[in-house]
């Protein structure tokens, strides 16, 4: 397989993941694809390591990527709003 489509299939797997958390954990997000990407990316990465490392496992799994991004996605959520980043709260002008 040649690199460049194994990064297509990486976007490919990353947009599915962090979609897939997105539609589990549902709630205001201004996060646009390249966010989405990067959540399910970054769910499958820590998965892997989860699976590698606890599970003495060689490979991560879908079911186990899309909960590690959704737990990302719980984190981040509970970050913006502790500190006050990220989504505004203000009343919309009329």
């Amino acid at each position: 397989m040649s690199l460049v489509l194994f990064l297509i299939l990486l976007l490919i797997v990353g947009l599915f993941v962090g979609a897939l958390a997105r539609l589990l954990h549902p709630g205001r997000d201004p996060m646009g694809i390249g966010g989405t990407i990067m959540l399910g990316l970054a769910g499958s990465f820590i998965a892997g390591l989860f699976s590698w490392y606890v599970l003495h496992r060689h490979g991560a799994g879908l079911i186990l990527s899309v909960l590690f991004s959704v737990l990302l996605l719980w984190v981040r959520r509970r970050y913006e709003e502790k500190s006050g980043v990220g989504i505004s709260h203000r009343r919309p002008r009329l």
